[in-house]
């Protein structure tokens, strides 16, 4: 799949009207993804996308491995998005299927691995949500 693809797909299932909008999700949501995880974990994830999505996930990003928990990356994907955070929420879990679609099993299990699931911790689990329903499908809209 390559650049035009993933944000054409991403347009289409988030109904955005236009390119701009689906860019905007698509680099919210892995930039905040590539600041929560590990500088490693972001480039392994990063290699199967396109270059120009792989970026946001690596060399967008200033600093890997912050801790934050879920309210706090729904919070700066909405900020960076300009969404709505309920919206970017749903966005965000939407690339992320996507993301999943794209990569090798063992590179999106490493993500998983790197964040929390406790109960403690406001459940990180939303985040692959789609995924874990069997994936994204018309239905979902």
């Amino acid at each position: 799949m390559n650049f035009d693809e993933f944000t054409g797909t991403i347009q289409h299932r988030l109904e955005l009207p236009g390119t701009g909008e689906a860019v905007r999700a698509i680099r919210a949501t892995l930039m905040t993804l590539g600041e929560r995880i590990p500088a490693g974990a972001a480039e392994d994830l990063a290699a199967s996308l396109p270059m120009e999505i792989r970026w946001y996930l690596t060399g967008a990003v200033a600093e890997h491995g912050q801790r934050f928990d879920w309210q706090e990356f729904v919070s700066r994907v909405s900020e960076i998005e300009n969404a709505d955070p309920a919206d970017a929420a749903y966005h965000a879990r939407v690339v992320v299927d996507l993301v999943h679609s794209q990569v090798p099993p063992s590179d999106f299990q490493q993500l998983r691995d790197q964040l929390p699931e406790s109960e403690d911790d406001e459940n990180w689990r939303k985040l692959f949500e789609t995924v874990d329903a069997g994936g994204w499908s018309e239905h979902e809209a």
